[in-house]
């Protein structure tokens, strides 16, 4: 068992402009005149500059040549963050995670970009992820990993893993991530933060999502409080607003509702959940239950094939990238440079891509069954991931195929089904692990009903005491 002597942690929060403000607080110290958007901008840089030798979260700096919010009446005007390295924005290069080619500078922000800037952010540079985003841990074929800053032998989760890393170490207050399968989610239970992935269609799309068989990416941020990503979801939401779901608007407190909670802690593999994983899930059941919310254990509603046919999807989207780099990325696009996790990917689809159709039916199939759950019951609670999350080197793309593949299958084994049924869920920091790293619970909604996930993290939020990096010991 690790103990708080053996835990590394590193933090740059300090007496600055940002202090240990969130983004609400740092645009409204702006809005007043109390900090300027430079003060702001500067702190973050300094922090980020503080952490990042140790970190490795950055993939692009723009310190020099930033993307500022060009309209102060913005919600998050001046607020600084960095983007996931996935997400054109003019004038910085979009990597994808990969050694298989180098980027140019984007020539135009991408479609979500433009979004996300409208509500007034300060775009400092890019952030590192794994691959195409493939891995749940983000680490390298060669270069250093991300590492978690609650404790740096630990994986600070992916695939928006710089992001979240960041963000808990105090750096920014929030940052941008997608999650095509726990990747808001996941990094977000690694490192104590609030990570929301929306429902389908909730935001503009971004280019790839666009281009997906089935749309499996949701767009949002990684945060340290429920009212940031409560008001960035309303600030994106003044933007522009999907007309055939019914509108959020800005979240501010918690509702005093009586909702049926059903309770899901079964394995979609029949594997494991460790025991400190459900400990943070029977926490987080029994403050909805003070609460006056009623719960109950409930059984996963999905086909017994749902891993399989996930992980085939998995296979092709890796066989899409790399099959159409030089289309889709760049013409100096070489696929001997992808990692071994894509490589094995690619290989898996190849041997099994005769059972594509019959994968998707089911996949297609899978919101239904899901959305059944909802007939019962208003929120869904259950862990973000099966087990602590691990030490770096355990999902390391450089394991051999078979032995990654399985590990990651029994690790996430809660989040895909959100990402396929198109529906929200977030990841809430419910407790501290032995380890000396934070653990997530996600709760989860009926589609297009992320106003009861913000309130009831609120009420959340209220009951207990999130984990602060820079309030533990060993710091």
């Amino acid at each position: 068992m690790t103990t708080t002597h053996d835990v590394r942690r590193v933090h740059a929060f300090g007496d600055d402009a940002l202090a240990d403000h969130d983004a609400v607080e740092v645009a409204a110290l702006i809005r007043r005149g109390e900090i300027s958007v430079e003060e702001a901008e500067c702190a973050a840089v300094a922090r980020v500059r503080t952490v990042e030798p140790t970190l490795n979260a950055v993939a692009f700096a723009a310190y020099e040549s930033p993307r500022r919010g060009t309209d102060p009446c913005a919600p998050l005007y001046g607020v600084p963050t960095l983007v996931k390295d996935n997400t054109e924005v003019a004038g910085m290069p979009t990597n994808h995670g990969t050694d298989a080619f180098r980027a140019r500078p984007a020539r135009t922000d991408g479609r979500y970009a433009r979004q996300l800037l409208s509500t007034g952010v300060t775009v400092l540079g890019k952030t590192r992820m794994p691959e195409f985003g493939f891995n749940a841990t983000s680490e390298f074929r060669l270069a250093e990993p991300v590492r978690n800053p609650w404790n740096l032998d630990y994986s600070s989760g992916a695939s928006s893993g710089g992001a979240a890393a960041l963000v808990a170490a105090g750096a920014l207050p929030l940052a941008h991530g997608n999650d095509g399968g726990g990747s808001i989610r996941i990094p977000a239970a690694a490192a104590g933060l609030i990570g929301l992935k929306p429902s389908r269609g909730r935001h503009v799309d971004g280019e790839a999502a666009r281009a997906m068989p089935i749309n499996i990416v949701s767009e949002g941020v990684l945060s340290r409080s429920v009212r940031d990503t409560a008001a960035y979801v309303a600030a994106t939401e003044a933007c522009w607003r999907n007309r055939r779901l019914p509108p959020i608007g800005l979240v501010e407190g918690p509702a005093r509702r009586r909702l049926r909670v059903g309770v899901l802690t079964e394995h979609i593999l029949g594997g494991e959940v460790d025991t400190q994983t459900l400990a943070a899930v029977d926490k987080t059941v029994a403050l909805l239950e003070a609460q006056g919310h009623v719960a109950e254990p409930i059984s996963l509603p999905v086909d017994s094939r749902f891993a399989e046919d996930f992980t085939l999807y998995w296979g092709l989207l890796a066989s899409l990238a790399t099959g159409f780099g030089r289309v889709a990325f760049d013409r100096s696009f070489d696929s001997g440079q992808i990692d071994g996790l894509t490589r094995g990917l690619r290989r898996y689809y190849a041997r099994n891509i005769a059972r594509t159709p019959g994968a998707f039916r089911r996949l297609r199939r899978t919101g239904a069954q899901y959305a059944r759950l909802f007939d019962r019951h208003e929120l869904i609670v259950s862990p973000v991931v099966s087990h602590v999350t691990p030490r770096l080197g355990v999902l390391s793309p450089c394991v051999p195929f078979d032995e990654l593949i399985q590990r990651l299958r029994n690790f996430v084994a809660f989040t895909p089904l959100q990402n396929v049924t198109g529906t929200p869920a977030i990841s809430l920091p419910m407790a501290m692990a032995d380890e000396g790293v934070p653990v997530g619970v996600q709760v989860a909604s009926a589609f297009g009903d992320e106003r009861t996930l913000l309130e009831v993290a609120f009420a959340l939020e209220e009951a207990t005491v999130w984990p602060r990096i820079h309030n533990h010991e060993g710091c």
